[in-house]
């Protein structure tokens, strides 16, 4: 089901031809790689040039109930944590805390003479710099303590475990990427702000950017969103809601779902910033959160194409894949998701990819 909302200049013939081209092709990719649902969105500065979803909510319902629609929840897994560095920019931006706020500052009661951390800030965790353990596999997970409670006296209750353990090394590129630490920088937020990290984003997403926010899997919204997908017996399976696999614990980190368009306002109000224009954030704060460390800075990874300064995040918890790029000197951005993320969906997600990037 595609859409194309029209930018504030004339869509010329071609450029009418080029999008229809693009849907048919993104189509045809769904279906060579066996995904069940595919979106993405194109974005210039000033609207949203095309937008596409196709296919259906489970792989093993094809009926008109599960087809694919632009209301669909795609969950967003790590792109979630340029969501949490957002919340951190618009309190730094009202000077509610600094990134260079220490975690010890905000919690002196929890301070030991035998912390690794004592020295670990907003700025190291949200860039992985803190060396605090990556707890990016369920091993990790499974050997924790049970922690009780509601989710948020759970997360806290993590961070205490967190900052008891060794530090880790960084790797080659200045970083370990973390997704521990992204707990450990909302509960400093929660501090500072008397809120949880789910009202710090009901607060300063939905409220300021008019977009719909959930969180944990789509299909917890409702039975006919989007299923999950992973392999079982080298099947393809969907995932329904008696799903064991919760992500609470590092909810900050990668455990938000949004529909695609509304995912679209997020990423519009990053490329308008990145152009220099103040929106929510002041646009050095948009820079900051981008471009502020090499590699890896808050929420994004940063890299040069060609002499072209670009962002760029993929999300996945196994079950779903997201992937953004903004290029502003280009002046576009883009966004891919779908409801597996398998091997075989990552290759066909990143055909689209470039041919996006070849078409605009």
């Amino acid at each position: 089901m595609r859409y194309i909302i029209l930018p504030l200049v004339i869509i010329t013939a071609t450029l009418t031809s080029f999008s229809d081209e693009l849907s048919n092709f993104a189509d045809s990719l769904r279906k060579q790689y066996d995904i069940p649902e595919l979106g993405y969105v194109v974005l210039s500065p000033d609207s949203i040039i095309e937008i596409d979803v196709s296919g259906y909510n489970r792989n093993d319902h094809k009926i008109k109930e599960y087809q694919a629609e632009l209301s669909d929840y795609f969950h967003l897994g790590s792109n979630t944590k340029a969501i949490t560095g957002f919340v951190a920019g618009y309190l730094v931006d009202r000077s509610v805390i600094d990134w260079d706020t220490k975690f010890y500052d905000l919690f002196p009661e929890w301070k030991t003479d035998s912390s690794a951390f004592t020295d670990i800030t907003l700025e190291l965790l949200l860039s992985h710099r803190a060396g605090i353990p990556p707890f990016t596999s369920g091993v990790e997970y499974s050997n924790l303590p049970d922690f009780k409670g509601t989710t948020a006296e759970k997360r806290k209750q993590f961070v205490r475990y967190l900052l008891s353990l060794e530090k880790v090394s960084l790797g080659p590129n200045g970083y370990t990427y973390s997704n521990a630490g992204y707990s450990i920088a909302a509960l400093m937020l929660e501090r500072v702000s008397d809120k949880t990290w789910e009202e710090l984003i009901s607060t300063f997403l939905v409220e300021k950017l008019s977009v719909d926010v959930r969180f944990g899997w789509p299909i917890l919204i409702d039975e006919n969103q989007p299923f999950g997908h992973w392999i079982e017996a080298d099947t393809l399976r969907p995932l329904g809601r008696e799903i064991e696999y919760q992500l609470q614990l590092s909810e900050p980190a990668g455990d938000i779902s949004m529909t695609l368009p509304d995912y679209a306002v997020f990423v519009l109000a990053n490329l308008r910033g990145l152009l220099g224009r103040d929106t929510i954030l002041k646009s050095k704060t948009y820079q900051y959160l981008h471009y502020g460390l090499d590699n890896y800075s808050i929420g994004w990874a940063n890299s040069n194409i060609q002499g072209r300064r670009v962002s760029e995040h993929a999300g996945s918890a196994g079950t779903f894949f997201s992937y953004t790029l903004i290029d502003p000197e280009k002046n576009i951005a883009l966004v891919v998701v779908a409801n597996a993320a398998t091997p075989k969906t990552q290759e066909g997600i990143f055909k689209l990819v470039d041919r996006i990037k070849k078409q605009y």
